[in-house]
């Protein structure tokens, strides 16, 4: 009988962090399981196991994360929710909207008027920005 081979862990957490280097770069595709668990040369079941037990969520609770962190950025500009919507890579705005809800308590478009305004109020007074800990080391109180 033959054993089977045993690799180190740092070789199973290098495969792991390659799959999930693919998902910060290729968030905004349609990628599927299939195509991250094939980056890191595992089955779909095998790598969500040991994807969980190294981040602590499933790769899709990451991507969905990923894609949300993109989407605040764009949505600081004036780019309009849709178009923010297709950019980070999620196929309807109703399943987009009601995500970024769920994770930012609150709709795209407010959260991209109220980052619109808060760049408004800062260049109107830039010094009300900045923390009194850092206004007073430098004199400025």
């Amino acid at each position: 009988m033959t054993a089977k081979p045993t690799y180190p862990q740092v070789y199973l957490y290098r495969r792991i962090v390659q799959a999930k280097l693919y998902m910060d770069s290729h968030y905004h595709q349609a990628i599927d399981l299939h195509a991250i668990s094939d980056q890191a040369y595992f089955s779909r079941y095998h790598f969500i196991r040991l994807f969980s037990k190294i981040y602590g969520k499933t790769p899709h609770q990451y991507l969905t994360g990923v894609r949300i962190d993109k989407a605040k950025l764009l949505l600081k500009t004036d780019m309009p929710v849709q178009q923010v919507c297709f950019a980070v890579g999620f196929d309807s705005i109703g399943s987009f909207t009601s995500l970024f809800k769920r994770y930012v308590k609150v709709s795209p478009a407010q959260y991209r008027n109220a980052q619109l305004q808060r760049a408004a109020d800062m260049s109107a007074a830039p010094l009300r920005f900045i923390p009194n800990c850092f206004a007073e080391q430098n004199g400025w109180v």
